[in-house]
């Protein structure tokens, strides 16, 4: 009799208007795990184009128990201002950050922001970052300490005594062969080893840790194991299409005007096509086996059950397609990025729909209940994670300096240069981008639907820019400092 008094008096409380419960679920751990340049070749991406024979493993076995984001989009072809733009909530358009230096806070608009990092420490949870999550040198060290509880180390790649390759310019960091011989040397291995150690310690608090991996950012090494799972004489290249940019803008080439990554028509020369995309699959697999490091680790920790992980990239990377390699590009290949959520509460499955890096910092101060955060320009996909289906009216906008910009729609990319020159294409019928359609007359409702979606705020560069800059002044584009003459175009 008294249990069923106590039963009737709660169910009275539970139907009393305004009557809430005095204690709240606990707050999810956050694992953050960012990659540097990993465009998408994943194996869990493999439906949806991608490479067919990267191995991926541990990425995919993450994918299967999450919402995998197969239509993913950065914000910017180019570490600082993507990873900025994600950490911060704000398009490069709408902050000036375009180039690899300055950092965040150096723009006005951000200088008194709430980063990602600030606002799960204001909310108490324990934070902790490690590898590359804001870009290196973004944040001054003695800034550091305002942005997140505990840095941990930031290692840089380690270097052969030679280099494999002899690139144009010789830049040291494009290079690409086996090394080292034992996979702890690598910096993505002594990255995973900090954070595996965070998550088998103890802590009061819900803790965000973020571990950012290196690979398969150049130089592109890895242990001769991770070569042997891409023998050269079966290797699959990217497919390309000869004389893909005779229908693509002449500005089209000012985005990536003098780069130390090679062209296409260098490593066919070269004989060195083969050996790049073989030695960005081998980082990839090595890189996918540090993600494995830390998901067991979590596992091990017992914190699986209450962990929300993110997996992000920065930025895609081009391997030969429209005839170039590395990222600074407004097409697919350079802004499509690998995004999956995991954990608890998240029904698995597959989203088509166009979404943001920049929609990740609304989507956690929504599902970890943080405080409210001004300014945010994403918008939270916590609707998608509860229904994948759910009708999203937002498209996915990257921006490569001022006033060039890329919609990605369902269906369509729409790309805008400076000059007013434009790019259309149908992603149902031409996912390899062969074929601009923004000339044809029976698309021009398509262009202005996708036109309406370009940033109304367009700043310049933030004083200080330098690194990968383009200018256009109307007349003249101006790269990295100096007028761009078109007859130093180089094949």
């Amino acid at each position: 009799m008294r249990q069923n008094r106590i039963l009737f008096t709660l169910l009275l409380l539970l139907a009393w208007p305004g009557f809430t419960f005095a204690f709240e679920p606990a707050k999810p751990n956050v694992l953050f795990i960012a990659v540097d340049d990993l465009n998408d070749w994943v194996g869990c991406l493999g439906a949806q184009g991608g490479h067919g024979q990267v191995k991926t493993p541990h990425i995919d076995a993450l994918a299967k128990r999450g919402l995998l984001f197969s239509n993913a989009h950065c914000q910017s072809p180019l570490c600082n201002p993507s990873r900025t733009s994600l950490l911060f909530g704000r398009h490069p358009s709408s902050t000036g950050v375009y180039g690899l230096t300055p950092g965040p806070r150096s723009a006005p608009s951000l200088e008194k922001a709430t980063s990602l990092t600030q606002a799960f420490l204001k909310d108490g949870y324990q934070t902790m970052v490690c590898g590359k999550i804001y870009h290196d040198g973004s944040i001054l060290q003695k800034d550091r300490l305002k942005e997140c509880a505990i840095w941990g180390p930031a290692v840089g790649m380690p270097r052969p005594a030679k280099p494999f390759t002899a690139t144009p310019g010789k830049h040291p960091a494009m290079d690409w062969g086996p090394f080292p011989e034992d996979d702890s040397a690598q910096a993505d291995w002594k990255t995973a080893s900090w954070a595996c150690e965070r998550l088998a310690e103890k802590t009061e608090k819900p803790f965000f840790l973020g571990a950012g991996f290196r690979l398969p950012h150049v130089p592109c090494y890895a242990s001769q194991k991770w070569f042997d799972l891409y023998p050269l004489e079966k290797l699959q290249l990217p497919a390309v299409l000869e004389n893909d940019r005779e229908d693509t803008p002449k500005f089209s080439w000012y985005l990536h005007w003098k780069l130390p990554e090679p062209r296409l028509s260098w490593l066919k020369q070269a004989d060195q096509w083969k050996p790049l995309v073989r030695a960005y699959l081998a980082s990839i697999s090595f890189m996918d086996s540090q993600v494995g490091r830390l998901l067991e680790a979590l596992e091990k920790s017992g914190q699986k059950e209450n962990t929300l992980v993110v997996l992000w990239s920065d930025h895609g990377w081009h391997l030969g397609e429209k005839g170039i390699s590395g990222k600074n590009s407004l097409w697919e290949r350079s802004t499509r990025v690998p995004m999956i959520i995991a954990g608890p509460g998240i029904k698995p499955g597959v989203c088509a729909q166009p979404v943001q890096l920049l929609d990740l910092f609304p989507t956690l101060v929504e599902f970890c209940r943080l405080n409210k955060v001004q300014g945010l320009e994403g918008h939270s996909l916590v609707p998608l994670l509860k229904n994948p289906g759910v009708k999203w009216q937002w498209p996915a906008i990257t921006t490569h300096n001022q006033g060039n910009h890329a919609i990605r729609s369902e269906r369509y990319r729409y790309i805008h240069y400076a000059d007013g020159s434009e790019e259309l294409y149908d992603h149902c019928e031409d996912a390899n981008e062969w074929f601009n359609l923004a000339l044809k007359p029976e698309y021009r409702k398509i262009l202005g639907e996708h036109r309406a979606w370009l940033p109304k705020v367009d700043l310049p560069p933030v004083p200080g820019s330098a690194h990968r800059v383009l200018t256009w002044d109307g007349k003249t584009a101006v790269w990295e400092g100096k007028a761009i003459d078109w007859k130093e175009l180089e094949d």
